[in-house]
């Protein structure tokens, strides 16, 4: 599974703990921009929730270094 260079970079965000309005601000966008990208991720990985998008997305890249 392949992210968007800005997908990646949010999801990367989210498993570090930020908020989505922190999110926003880090990457100077919109909160619902950043929800809606969440929301993309969440359905291209068929995921419950941003953090089993998280752990999927772990999962099926082992090398993604999320620090």
């Amino acid at each position: 599974m392949k992210l968007s260079p800005k997908k990646l970079e949010i999801l990367t965000l989210v498993a570090r703990g930020f908020t989505d309005k922190e999110i926003a601000v880090k990457l100077k966008m919109s909160r619902r921009t950043v929800q809606t990208h969440i929301y993309s991720i969440m359905d291209s990985l068929n995921a419950r929730n941003r953090v089993n998008a998280v752990v999927l997305y772990m999962h099926l890249n082992p090398k993604w270094k999320i620090l």
